[in-house]
């Protein structure tokens, strides 16, 4: 009966998270500006991105240099991925 009250307990928990701690956020832009490294300020589409050591960068589609379009991921306030993409994602 306990353990069923605790897996009551924390479904319950689960349910009252907002939903936006849950849920991540995503945007497509071109590279304007990046550091010489993996960490540090870059500017993707008019936006300052933190990007840190933990961020993952995927090259699929081409080099994360400036010019390139690519998709920003985020999960709460960090950079989860930054990916390369097909230059069609960042037209309008």
């Amino acid at each position: 009966m306990k353990r069923v009250l605790t897996l009551i307990f924390l479904s319950s928990a689960v349910l009252w998270v907002p939903a936006n701690a849950q849920a991540g956020e995503e945007f497509y832009g071109v590279i304007e500006k990046r550091p010489e490294g993996k960490a540090g300020t870059w500017m993707i589409g008019g936006r300052e991105v933190a990007v840190t050591e933990k961020t993952k960068l995927e090259e699929d589609d081409g080099p994360l240099a400036v010019g390139a379009c690519v998709e920003v991921e985020y999960e709460g306030n960090a950079v989860e991925e930054i990916e390369s993409e097909e230059p069609s994602k960042c037209k309008k």
